[in-house]
């Protein structure tokens, strides 16, 4: 691997050696939670210490696990240790789970967009181990996306849910470690919080400029590129657009039956989107959306990863889908009545008519008073 070295927080394991010996310790962590040489958290913390839960949020202990799918409390096959779920039919850590352990650790790698459950999965844990009385400990991992750029819309608390639970924008900015600070101080939680910190680590720099191991954080976020892309086009998830799933390039295909690429492409060549180019491309899904069906639309290439507004990026790219074919467009309904496109933009002005521009220009100060806020919770320069 070529790139700057950077230490993750478990790799610094004897930093919490204090807080974690003579303790009985419950993990929070999935196939990201490794270190430097590729060895897992699990392992590491069972062979030196009491390891006695392990719990698994979406997508499994080791990553095996589709999005959206429910399973049930499982040991683990390699430790034995008691695999409990918080995905599924609770998000939270019940009494009975809260009885295993004596302090709370959480190793997880996220890909630094709001909608991520992963970041609710943590926030979640730390508001039960308050109330009980738990420490937690958050062992730091980078954020793929970089520390300085933040953009996109921030969630209004009418459309809070599991992809999106506080005001925060799109693309926040921080580490796992200190969106952990912040959290705690939102929430004005009274909890015990230490975050094993990241060692080589600058804001300005991004997963391509770094020599770490790279797990993907879920089966659709396979490579540094569709994280790059995710915080943007995921928002295709809330309509009959494929977002790529079901293809051997998620988030970073767009389309459907019903779309001429070369007539997409042009359009949106005709806008100043610097960082991005999306080119005309063509994919039958294997699975999720339009499965076994050619589908037309883009692929999106992040040409400039520091110049790229990947939020809008995309949603000019679903401006231009409207525009082109409103009759076949839809936003995608929920069992409940609401929209998922409005969890994911935090806001009900793009599906309701606001274009792009208009929405994140109506987002603009809301983005830079986070910005404000943020100040106090960061750990790098």
């Amino acid at each position: 691997m070529n790139g700057k070295k950077v230490l993750c927080g478990l790799d610094s394991l004897d930093d919490a050696a204090p807080l974690l010996s003579g303790r009985r310790i419950g993990l929070m962590t999935n196939q990201t939670g490794i270190d430097s040489h590729f060895v897992s958290g699990i392992d590491r913390i069972h062979s030196r210490f009491r390891l006695t839960a392990l719990f698994a949020v979406e997508h499994g202990i080791r990553g095996d696990v589709q999005a959206g799918l429910h399973y049930e409390t499982q040991p683990d096959p390699a430790t034995g240790v008691p695999v409990y779920s918080v995905y599924g039919g609770t998000h939270r850590l019940t009494p009975a789970m809260l009885d295993t352990f004596d302090v709370f650790c959480f190793d997880m790698q996220d890909v630094g967009a709001r909608f991520y459950t992963y970041l609710y999965a943590l926030s979640l844990a730390m508001e039960e181990c308050a109330k009980a009385g738990k420490p937690v400990v958050v062992f730091d991992r980078v954020n793929p996306l970089g520390g300085e750029i933040v953009e996109g819309t921030v969630l209004s608390p009418r459309f809070a849910s599991y992809v999106g639970m506080y005001p925060l924008p799109t693309r926040y900015g921080l580490t796992i470690g200190e969106y952990a600070r912040w959290v705690k101080a939102h929430l004005r939680l009274d909890l015990d919080l230490t975050v094993i910190r990241l060692k080589g680590w600058e804001r300005s720099l991004l997963l391509t400029d770094l020599s770490i191991p790279w797990v993907p954080p879920s089966p659709n976020c396979a490579t540094a590129h569709a994280a790059f892309v995710y915080p943007g086009t995921c928002v295709f998830e809330g309509t009959n657009v494929s977002e790529g799933r079901g293809t051997t390039m998620p988030f970073e295909y767009i389309g459907a039956p019903w779309i001429d690429a070369r007539r997409l492409e042009a359009r949106m060549a005709d806008h100043d989107l610097p960082g991005l180019h999306f080119r005309a491309a063509y994919f039958t899904p294997g699975f999720s959306k339009y499965q076994g069906q050619t589908c037309q639309g883009v692929q999106v290439h992040v040409t400039d990863p520091r110049q790229a507004r990947v939020v809008k990026g995309a949603l000019t790219l679903l401006d231009e889908i409207r525009a082109l074919y409103p009759e076949q467009l839809q936003f995608i309904p929920s069992a409940s009545g609401s929209f998922f496109i409005d969890k994911l933009l935090g806001c009900d002005d793009y599906r309701l008519g606001r274009g792009a521009g208009s929405l994140l220009s109506a987002h603009e100060a809301a983005r830079t008073a986070f910005m404000e806020e943020r100040e106090a919770f960061l750990m790098y320069e």
